[in-house]
């Protein structure tokens, strides 16, 4: 009896595994040309299967010149691309072009959360100061700490003393509220004028999302920063 159900048991485990590996190998792709273009491209943020396949089925009928330049390109950017040793924005060459324009303000520096924020500030043409992306903003919740964004390196561009004025252009949120604090105790000594962003941007939004109006004109009245 006990033969028999072991007999029954392994027969059951063996179909169900024959199944699935049948399952498995089962490809709802004509071609594992396209089913190899959509899986990696459905790892890009905000793209899943769906819009992946729409994407590759797109590029099919492009040109191949014209799919050929943008793979090139894309290759391109990822291996010769770098991070400015300055201000850490993306950069062709070790120092970016914003940190060696001589027409920039040189002894103002606006910190920001990441490269959009670059982007999104340079978009209003309302600011003609320096930068310094700091890479992420302190959350404890998300084992962010001081040590792992670029605080160091800008408190080491406060301290050559040249720098007069630091403008917080952080997210208002608790996480952004927190950096601000964090990198002002840390300059307090050096007494320069700090500020933040004028409220136009709205509590809780991302400096990109913001419109470039409203951000202009936060940029323009920004307030000064005192650590309350």
């Amino acid at each position: 009896m006990n033969t028999l159900l072991l007999r029954t048991e392994y027969k059951l485990l063996f179909s169900d595994k024959v199944y699935k590996n049948k399952k498995k190998m089962e490809s709802h792709f004509s071609s594992y040309l396209l089913e190899d273009a959509v899986n990696e491209l459905s790892k890009l943020p905000g793209i899943g299967k769906r819009s992946a396949m729409r994407l590759a089925l797109h590029l099919l009928k492009q040109d191949k010149n014209h799919v050929t330049r943008l793979g090139e390109s894309l290759i391109k950017m990822r291996q010769e691309m770098q991070f400015c040793k300055k201000c850490h924005n993306i950069s062709e060459k070790e120092i970016c072009n914003i940190c060696q324009n001589p027409k920039r303000e040189q002894k103002i520096i606006c910190v920001v959360e990441d490269i959009r924020d670059v982007l999104a500030i340079e978009n209003t043409n309302q600011f003609q100061g320096l930068y310094h992306v700091l890479g992420g903003l302190i959350s404890p919740m998300d084992g962010i700490s001081p040590s792992d964004l670029h605080i160091t390196s800008l408190i080491e561009r406060i301290q050559a003393g040249t720098i007069q004025e630091i403008i917080f252009a952080l997210a208002a949120t608790v996480e952004g509220d927190t950096t601000n604090f964090y990198i002002y105790k840390q300059i307090k000594a050096h007494h320069i004028k700090t500020s933040t962003l004028a409220r136009g941007v709205a509590i809780g939004d991302e400096i990109e999302y913001a419109d470039e109006v409203t951000l202009g004109r936060s940029i323009l009245q920004r307030q000064a920063y005192t650590g309350a």
